[in-house]
């Protein structure tokens, strides 16, 4: 018999410790960046990542509106909405997107990349966008994110 014992050990919400990053975007490429905040967003960048619970941390976006996209995206890419009326779709190119509301930019990247449920929706709310170099959230002592 066997003396040693090997279990997997889930992790529980009441044992999630949660770091602060921070993401300085410029000249950082849309869909690969987006790729990143999601994962830490979810947790998958920790050996204790459980599925099932919210074990990601937070990240502070800052410089949003210095995003790039590679290749002819910017004119190319289509953001379409739809009201639920009949006639109600909607689209506007990245460009356009960038004009009126770029941090919609990475928030939108972002939230196509996580779970479409509850759980997702409590993920996407650890996700803070700014434009320029200022955030308010100094206190929490945010580390620098690295790639």
């Amino acid at each position: 018999m066997n003396t040693l014992s090997y279990k997997t050990k889930s992790q529980r919400k009441e044992d999630v410790v949660r770091a602060w990053y921070v993401l300085d975007a410029d000249g950082l490429v849309v869909g690969r960046t987006a790729t990143k905040i999601a994962t830490v967003l979810r947790g998958k960048h920790k050996p204790s990542y459980t599925p099932h619970v919210d074990c990601g941390d937070n990240i502070i976006v800052i410089n949003c509106e210095k995003i790039r996209f590679t290749g002819d995206k910017l004119n190319q890419k289509e953001y379409q909405s739809y009201s639920g009326y009949p006639g109600g779709q909607s689209s506007r190119t990245a460009k356009e997107m960038f004009e009126k509301k770029p941090k919609a930019v990475i928030e939108k990247a972002v939230r196509g990349m996580l779970p479409k449920n509850k759980l997702g929706r409590a993920m996407f709310r650890k996700l803070f966008v700014y434009e320029g170099a200022d955030h308010p959230h100094h206190a929490q002592k945010p580390q620098e994110f690295k790639f």
